[in-house]
């Protein structure tokens, strides 16, 4: 892992090459997912099942209620407490954010109201090939409850079928009845268009690989997806001398194991402590199983960056947008207020971004590749329709028509005014 220099002359076109070689290798993925999704919106479930075979070894996508029960039955109880206390966090936290409907009555008694409508179905997508999350499940599904969505269908890939018991836990646990054995582009386009087996959604939201995430894209506009880019993990930590190397190593570390491709950025204006912290990944990279991807992660995509003022922080973090940022220095309230563009912020050392993955209560499905930059963080908005209603007066159209004539003429449009001016009295 090489150290950049922000006093560097070459510096922003050195980070601008390092940030763009990993964009290109996540969009890259987009080539051969047309194909697959094209194959399964023409032949459905023949198609889903051909992938499933050849991806997850998989011909078991649609699993039995005894098979899920026996399942969860062996899940261990202290897991099941664990994801217990998540989902009561995450629950009481998104059930903050409800929204409350708008309804104006004007001086002409023009009536104006702003209704929030739930969608009527959306499927969540829990990666499941290579790990499995039960916290994506929460993650996902509760804002969807909160906001009263009826129809919640979770597709989650399982290597020969099997699904992990924890994430079935945590799906009967937010009330999913919904549940199929499908992962990767073709499960995107099996819930995006239907198949004789799985009822389309309205809407597809949930964390996933590169694949997943190009294939979201790809059928974005015949469903909907949330308003981000939620693709391979991203941290960046801004650490100072009081900072534990150690500490920061493992919050390093933790975000890379996610997949190959996330990226783990550290800035810090003490050389030394960047210097530890490097030394530090290395030794404790031995001691996970998915040291590989780790690995990969960090040497491929990892950048350590020392740089030269607080001032110069800001405007980097601005500029990268992460995912997830950690600033685990003292004068962090100083430095928070300038900072816009984050899916999420941990202030102070304490405050590691495992945490926020679990049972703080926040979401972990954040923008991702720049994208804080102008979306945010699922949230119960997600699931969310807005409807405006509009009740006219006869006063109100009086009133109001004479100056909506002059402006739709203006602008060209004699039908507009024609509308109009056919409801106005007559003089």
């Amino acid at each position: 892992m090489n150290i950049l220099n922000s006093n560097s002359k070459n510096f922003d076109r050195i980070l601008d090459k390092l940030l763009l070689k990993r964009k290109n290798k996540i969009q890259s993925g987009q080539i051969s997912v047309s194909d697959i999704i094209r194959d399964v919106k023409k032949n459905g479930d023949k198609a889903l099942i051909k992938y499933e075979k050849r991806f997850n070894k998989n011909s078991r996508i649609f699993p039995s209620t005894k098979q899920i029960s026996n399942s969860i039955a062996s899940l261990e109880k202290e897991v099941k407490r664990a994801i217990d206390i998540a989902y009561n966090r995450i629950y009481k936290f998104h059930s903050l954010q409800k929204f409350k409907n708008i309804s104006y009555k004007d001086i002409l008694g023009n009536k104006l109201e702003y209704k929030y409508l739930p969608v009527e179905s959306v499927a969540i997508y829990v990666p499941g090939s290579t790990a499995s999350y039960p916290s994506s499940v929460l993650m996902n599904a509760i804002p969807a409850l909160v906001a009263g969505v009826k129809r919640i269908v979770m597709i989650n890939p399982g290597p020969k079928g099997k699904q992990n018991s924890a994430v079935l836990y945590a799906a009967r646990k937010c009330k999913i009845k919904e549940i199929y054995s499908i992962g990767g582009p073709s499960a995107i386009a099996a819930v995006a268009y239907g198949t004789k087996k799985i009822k389309k959604v309205n809407k597809i939201v949930g964390p996933g690989n590169a694949y997943v995430a190009a294939a979201k894209k790809e059928v974005f506009g015949d469903v909907g997806i949330e308003g981000m880019t939620a693709g391979p993990s991203e941290i960046t930590i801004v650490c100072d001398k009081f900072s534990n190397p150690e500490w920061v190593a493992s919050d390093l570390v933790g975000q890379a194991e996610h997949d190959s491709l996330a990226q783990c950025i550290l800035i810090s204006k003490d050389i030394r402590f960047i210097e530890k912290v490097k030394i530090e990944i290395f030794k404790q990279l031995k001691k996970i199983p998915r040291n590989f991807i780790a690995k990969k992660s960090l040497i491929n995509n990892g950048i350590l960056i020392h740089i030269s003022s607080d001032k110069k922080i800001i405007d980097l973090i601005n500029k990268i947008a992460p995912e997830h940022l950690e600033l685990n220095v003292k004068n962090y309230k100083s430095l928070v207020k300038k900072i816009n563009n984050a899916g999420s912020i941990c202030l102070g050392k304490y405050a590691v971004m495992a945490m926020t993955d679990y049972n703080v209560g926040s979401n972990h499905v954040l923008p991702t590749n720049g994208s804080a930059k102008y979306s945010s963080g699922l949230s119960v908005n997600e699931f969310y329709k807005r409807i405006s209603y509009i009740n006219l007066s006869k006063k109100g159209i009086e009133s109001l028509g004479p100056s909506v004539i002059t402006l739709a003429n203006y602008e060209g449009l004699a039908g507009h005014a024609y509308s109009v001016k056919k409801r106005i009295r007559r003089k």
